[in-house]
């Protein structure tokens, strides 16, 4: 079963939201969206996790921790 964590900055919601429902299709697949600085949230599958990083979500550490607990990393 792989995990995706993909990472988006403000200008990459349109482009990362079909990679993110393709990511959703693999089998057993359990994919993360984490919104960076004025990243805006993209319409995405229901079984997407999204976090925010800073607003009391996410700190840095919590974000390195996430990077290495995924098997892909996608960086928009």
């Amino acid at each position: 079963m792989a995990s995706y964590l993909h990472l988006l900055k403000a200008d990459s919601a349109p482009m990362a939201a079909s990679v993110i429902e393709a990511s959703c299709r693999e089998p057993g697949a359990e994919v993360t969206a984490v919104l960076l600085d004025g990243a805006t949230l993209p319409a995405l599958p229901a079984t997407v996790r999204v976090r925010r990083f800073g607003e009391g979500d996410l700190d840095y550490s919590r974000l390195l921790d996430l990077i290495f607990e995924h098997d892909h990393v996608i960086s928009w």
